[in-house]
């Protein structure tokens, strides 16, 4: 089995230049496909709460529901380091709160690390975590808790005031301990800067070509569901729910027209020299005799 990359590691391949890989997981089977995929880290994103749970929003997603997942998923990628996001509400609440619910994540659901979303104004939580030896992974530009806020879905960063308050977002971040940030929806140049004026890893999702690596959502990478949209800033390399879709309506047209299921399927009975005194011979009358 591989060895989980560790924070040094992940410092390591920014600085030799090696792309990072993340998907998110929220389950044993994708957890295991992932690993065996071969990437880098996994991200128990509280997306979980748009592609798995069917809310609008990631708002809804309790800590009670990250760390079920959370539990699905290191069963399924022992050898994968496991960040887990902390939901809406359960941090910014003070320094004992934001401590004790980390600390859930990681003692019971096994994670390795946690995700933030926000900068200057989590440092001195993200210090909090990181001096109690909880690993934190920043967030920035759109963060999706942050949806009601902002406005929608929108691109952050484009003009210079938003721009200067993001690179001074990931500097706090760094000098706070987070061991990497995550950019969302910021222009190509712009997530391109950051990344060379901090010395931790960033990982873009709709960020550019610039970031130290990508993380995409796992029913996006492989448009797992029905009805997902195409996103600029997903590539898809499958289309399973089309495959699903297919193969559960020919099962239901099988059942429907009993071609389903077929002699090969079924199993029979052990039957005896005497058919009388077999089980068979015994229900279809052979008792009466």
């Amino acid at each position: 089995m591989k060895q989980a990359l560790t924070v040094p590691r992940l410092k390591t391949m920014k600085n030799q230049g090696k792309p990072i890989a993340m998907v998110t997981a929220y389950d044993y089977p994708s957890a295991m496909l992932s690993e065996e995929a071969g990437v880098d880290l996994i991200l128990v994103g509280d997306s979980l709460g748009n592609v798995v749970l069917g809310y609008e929003t990631t708002v809804p997603v309790t800590l009670d529901d990250m760390i079920y997942h959370t539990r699905s998923v290191v069963r399924g990628a022992p050898g994968t380091m496991i960040v887990t996001d902390m939901p809406f509400a359960t941090y910014r609440l003070g320094p004992e709160a934001t401590l004790r619910n980390a600390a859930r994540i990681m003692q019971e659901g096994g994670a390795q690390a946690v995700k933030l979303e926000g900068g200057v104004e989590l440092a001195a939580e993200v210090r909090l975590l990181t001096s109690a030896g909880i690993p934190v992974l920043g967030h920035l530009g759109l963060t999706p808790q942050s949806v009601h806020q902002i406005g929608g879905y929108k691109v952050q960063g484009k003009s210079s005031e938003e721009a200067e308050k993001l690179l001074q977002d990931a500097k706090a971040l760094e000098q706070a301990g987070a061991f990497g940030i995550v950019l969302e929806l910021v222009p190509e140049e712009l997530a391109a800067a950051v990344t060379h004026s901090v010395g931790i890893p960033t990982i873009g999702i709709g960020a550019g070509r610039g970031c130290d690596g990508q993380v995409l959502v796992y029913h996006d990478l492989i448009r797992y569901g029905s009805g997902i949209r195409d996103k600029k800033m997903v590539k898809s390399y499958a289309n399973v729910g089309d495959t699903i879709r297919d193969a559960i309506a020919q099962y239901v047209d099988e059942v429907k027209t009993k071609a389903f299921p077929e002699e090969k399927h079924a199993f029979t009975l052990q039957q005896s020299a005497d058919p009388a005194q077999s089980v068979t011979g015994k229900l279809y009358g052979g008792e009466r005799q």
